[in-house]
Order: structure tokens, then C-alpha cells, then sequence
């Protein structure tokens, strides 16, 4: 690192303090204020938040270790712009006129208290062990590999770097709420967004253009049915990625990732009215767009310009693991720390930053949010409002510990960070949208109905991860090799499980509601298809134009045009 760099990275750290001083100058006097921004959001804050909250350690480090480790495998997770159009054209209706702060209090509204409680603890629990802990865990080996620093005053320089982020970015989370989320995200999206550019650009430049990088991993067999690292679409048979598996697992865990989980719903609630919520999915949509291109690729880049490394004659371009494989995940900071000159370094340090740090702050106000709304006020309602924000702080310092203690843990995550959360995502997500798509679909989804669809769902999926822990380090026992159980939680390929896992969940759901006592009409009104007023369906009509039709189908024309490129 080069002083202009320092000096880069500290215009952009004075940049961050007057936006986050100007922020806590507001008045934030209840939770409304705290945990949504005072509701006032306008569509560029929301979308550009959406995408800030995305764009975490899970694409900086992940996304482009999987890049180049397997190619274009985890494109489907990502080109999913149309996803965030379904949550502003199908769902945020339904969320507006809630007027709930939180995914559990809408399943509450819904359903009943007891499916409340059980989405916020699997929420709360989910956050912690996975996306806090893997933002966090990152977050030190990004800074670790960019800075080149292995120890500093004799401590890991990893450890000095994850707890630093998780501090810096506590404290104005903390004292901030959500409009300093908000609000520093529309400073930090375009960072990112021209950091990860010049990324781009720079290493097609070192290795010698696209063309290059398509022939070196086109050249790469991933299977043994001919496909390839650019082949998006692989053959069904495939272990890891076939076809239909991943078209089906990605849609279902996109569905309950971007239409209702907390982390991304609560920058749609913040909107001023129902037009700036989904003029915002639809910034965002596009935004969405952008990653493959900024993350996954810059991966295939560095795996081919390792390639042509070691067929030179040298020692490669990636850094080595214990075991002798390459560190895919080391693909990201790799291509910052050798390719970039003094200034840009600077400057992709800064879009590093800010993406782990809108990750974080995202997190953290989310589940603080989870913490407040859905347990500590359900038990004590005629707490005063400014004591709820207090409560929240308090909740956020809870959360950071937890994240921090849980880091030992995550430093043995494995080899490929992207595909350890998708993997856990996708016994999560089955359940939760199983309940979400029957609650909102269908009038005749009963109390009880939505809440065994998320009960069953959190049941197998927790039968799904103990057997993959058991199988996974126990000797096999001769003779169960072929049981029943080991094939179903284990063997069977995991995107084919996550589909049939929500067919399951659907199927208990609908069951369980034919079985018991429909809602009444008043409940569920203006909350299911086929329930709103005339006056609800008035004010829906009259948020949207031929703007919004338009750029939705460019978003979907974009995200055809690319299946077919790299089919």
C-alpha cells in the first residue's frame, strides 16, 4: 500500500463520518424511526441499499472463489434481478398495507403469534451463524491477503482486521439506525460499483481480453458429460450443479432471499409509499445485474491467468492451500493486491470497505429490528418508544458479540465460501417460502396451516444438516451404505433436495389448512390475493406506469439475453 493510497482510503473514511454525523442530527424518537428511517425512503436510497446489503464477503471472497473453482456454476444465484422485481410487483403491496416493520409480525398478521415466533428465532439464528459470521469472517481474510500483513504487534492480523470492521461499522450502526444504512450505502454503491469495474477491466487487460479468458476455461471439463467452466446450463446428471436442480434450488432460495427475508424486505418497508418501494425493487433489479460481471468473472480471470502461469513454467498466480489446491477464495484480493496500481489500490480497498461494511450494518439493524419488534415488544407493548430504539442498540451490541465469538468456527468453513451459505440456505429457505407463498396466494391457508409449513421445514432442515455433519465425519457402518435415510438427507444432490423439500412443505401446508378451521374474511383482508378493497387495488394502480412496465421487461430481456450466452 502506497501513501496515496492511504490517503485515498482516508477521503473516503471523512466521507463516511459526515454522512453518518448528518445522519445521527435526525431526530429518531421511536422504532419507525430507528428501524425503517422514519418511512421516508426515496427509490434510489432503497435500491441502492438492496444492492449494498447484498454485496458482502459472500461475493467479494465466495462469489469469486466459486468464479474459479467451478465457473459459471453460481450464475444463477446471481442473475437474479428478476427476483427483486417479483417482491416489488407481487409483494410489496401486500408488505405496504400491513404496515408491519418485520417478516415475522406480517406471518403474525397472517397466520398466528406462534408463526411469529418461529420465523424471528430461525431468522435471528440464521443471521448470527451464517451471514454475520461469514460477513466478518471475510472480511479479515480480504484485508489480510490485500494489505499482505500476516501478524501486527504480534496479534493475527486477521483477527485485528475482522474485529476492527465489526467495531467501525457497530458504531454507526448503533447510534445511526437505518437511515445511516440507508444513507451511506448511496455513498458506497457507486465506490463498489467502480472499484469492481476497474477490477474487471485491469485483469482482462493482464490476461489478454475476454476472448482469452473464454478459451482457457471453455478448455476446462467440470464433469464428465463434457460441460465446461462457462457452461451455465450442465448436463443433469452433473453432481454438484445439474440443470434442473439449480433452476429450481436458486429460484427457491432467491424467492425466500429476496421477496421475505427481513435483511432485504426491511429497505422496501423504509419507502415513503408503495411507488418509491418499487421504484426502488427496480433500481435495485438492475443493480443486480452487475455481480456476475464484477465477482464471478474477475474469478475465471484470475483461474485463467493461473493457468497460464503455471503452463509458463511459474509457480501461479493463486496462492496455495495446506492441502495443495489452489485458494479460490483468494481469487478477489489476489487480483487487488497484484494487478492495481498505487491509487486504485486505494480506491478498491474503499469499495471493499464499503461492502462489507454495508453488509454488516445491513445485518446488524435487521435483527435488531427482529429482536425489538418481534420479542421484546410483543412482551412489554407500553414500552416507552424511545426505549425501544435504546433496547435495539442494546440488541445490535448482543448481535456483534455473538458474530465475533462465532468466527473460530467459520475459519473452517472449507475451501469455497459460496457454496457452504448456499448450501445452508437451502434448507432454510423451503420452509419460510413455502409459508410465505400459501399466505399470500391462497384465502383458504389457515392459522395452523402456516405455521406447520414453516415447522416442517425447520424440522427437516435440521435433519438435513445433522446428517451431512454425521455422514460427513463418522465412519460408515457396514450395510447402511444404501438406507433410505442416508440417500434422502445426504446423497441426494442438494438443489434437488431444496425443491422437493418446498413441495413437501407446501403440501403439509395446504393439508393442515384443509383440515382445520378457515380465517375469517376480516383477518386476512387486503394481506391475500383476492382480499383487497377497491380503495387498496386503486392506490396499488395508481403507483406504477408505463416507466416501471418498460424497465421491468428490459431487466428480464437482460436476464434471458444472458441464460442464452452462456447456456
Amino acid at each position: 500500500m502506497a501513501l496515496l493510497d492511504w490517503i485515498v482510503i482516508g477521503i473516503f473514511a471523512l466521507a463516511l463520518v459526515g454522512v453518518i454525523v448528518w445522519v445521527m442530527r435526525q431526530k429518531q424518537n421511536n422504532a419507525a424511526d430507528y428501524f425503517l428511517g422514519g418511512k421516508d425512503a426515496t427509490w434510489i436510497a432503497i435500491g441502492a441499499s438492496i444492492f449494498a446489503s447484498n454485496i458482502g464477503s459472500e461475493h467479494l471472497i465466495g462469489l469469486a472463489g466459486s468464479g474459479a473453482s467451478s465457473g459459471m456454476a453460481m450464475a444463477h444465484w446471481e442473475i437474479q434481478g428478476w427476483m427483486i422485481l417479483l417482491l416489488g410487483w407481487v409483494f410489496v403491496p401486500f408488505y405496504t398495507r400491513s404496515m408491519v416493520y418485520t417478516m415475522p409480525e406480517f406471518l403474525e398478521k397472517r397466520f398466528n403469534p406462534q408463526s411469529r415466533t418461529i420465523l424471528a428465532t430461525i431468522s435471528l439464528i440464521s443471521y448470527v451463524l451464517t451471514k454475520v459470521a461469514v460477513t466478518v469472517y471475510a472480511g479479515g481474510l480480504v484485508f489480510q491477503q490485500v494489505f499482505g500483513i500476516e501478524q501486527l504487534w504480534g496479534i493475527d492480523f486477521f483477527w485485528i482486521a475482522a474485529i476492527g470492521l465489526v467495531l467501525i461499522t457497530a458504531l454507526y450502526t448503533i447510534f445511526g439506525g437505518m437511515k445511516s444504512v440507508l444513507y451511506t450505502s448511496v455513498l458506497q454503491t457507486p465506490i463498489l460499483l467502480l472499484g469492481s469495474l476497474i477490477i474487471l477491466v485491469l485483469g482482462l487487460k493482464e490476461l489478454g481480453g475476454w476472448d482469452e479468458m473464454m478459451r482457457i476455461c471453455s478448455n476446462v471439463k467440470v464433469n464428465e458429460y463434457g460441460d465446461t467452466m462457462v457452461n451455465l446450463i450442465r448436463d443433469n446428471n452433473d453432481s454438484q450443479y445439474p440443470w434442473l436442480g439449480a433452476l429450481i434450488g436458486s429460484a427457491v432460495i432467491g424467492f425466500w432471499y429476496w421477496c421475505t427475508d427481513q435483511f432485504i424486505v426491511q429497505r422496501v418497508l423504509s419507502g415513503k409509499d408503495e411507488k418509491e418501494a418499487r421504484r426502488g425493487t427496480i433500481f435495485g433489479a438492475y443493480l443486480k445485474l452487475l455481480p456476475v460481471f464484477l465477482f464471478l468473472i474477475p474469478g475465471m480471470i484470475a483461474f485463467a491467468i493461473h493457468q497460464n502461469s503455471v503452463a509458463a513454467g511459474g509457480e501461479g498466480f493463486l496462492p496455495m492451500l495446506a492441502n495443495g489446491n489452489v485458494n479460490s477464495d483468494a481469487a478477489f484480493p489476489t487480483l487487488v493486491a497484484k494487478l492495481l496500481p498505487a491509487g486504485v489500490k486505494g480506491l478498491i480497498v474503499c469499495g471493499i470497505l464499503a461492502a462489507l461494511m454495508s453488509s454488516l450494518a445491513s445485518l446488524f439493524n435487521s435483527s435488531a429490528a427482529l429482536f425489538t419488534i418481534d420479542f421484546y415488544q410483543r412482551f412489554r407493548p407500553n414500552t416507552d418508544p424511545k426505549k425501544l430504539v435504546r433496547i435495539g442498540q442494546a440488541a445490535t451490541v448482543v448481535i456483534v458479540i455473538l458474530g465475533i465469538l462465532w468466527i473460530p468456527v467459520m475459519r473452517s468453513v472449507g475451501d469455497v465460501l459460496y457454496l457452504y451459505l448456499q448450501d445452508v440456505q437451502s434448507v432454510l429457505a423451503p420452509g419460510i417460502a413455502a409459508a410465505f407463498l400459501i399466505g399470500i396466494l391462497w384465502k383458504r391457508a389457515s392459522a395452523q396451516g402456516g405455521m406447520w409449513a414453516l415447522l416442517s421445514g425447520l424440522i427437516i432442515g435440521l435433519t438435513r444438516l445433522g446428517a451431512k455433519v454425521y455422514y460427513s465425519n463418522a465412519e460408515v457402518i457396514p450395510g447402511s451404505e444404501g438406507s433410505w435415510f442416508q440417500y434422502i438427507f445426504y446423497d441426494c444432490n442438494w438443489l434437488f433436495f431444496c425443491g422437493w423439500m418446498l413441495v413437501f412443505c407446501l403440501a403439509v401446508g395446504v393439508i393442515v389448512s384443509l383440515c382445520t378451521k378457515a380465517p375469517e374474511p376480516e383477518k386476512i383482508q387486503g394481506l391475500v390475493f383476492g382480499t383487497s378493497t377497491a380503495e387498496q387495488r386503486a392506490a396499488t394502480r395508481a403507483s406504477w406506469n408505463m416507466w416501471d412496465v418498460i424497465n421491468s421487461v428490459i431487466i428480464l430481456g437482460i436476464t434471458v439475453a444472458f441464460y442464452i450466452y452462456f447456456w
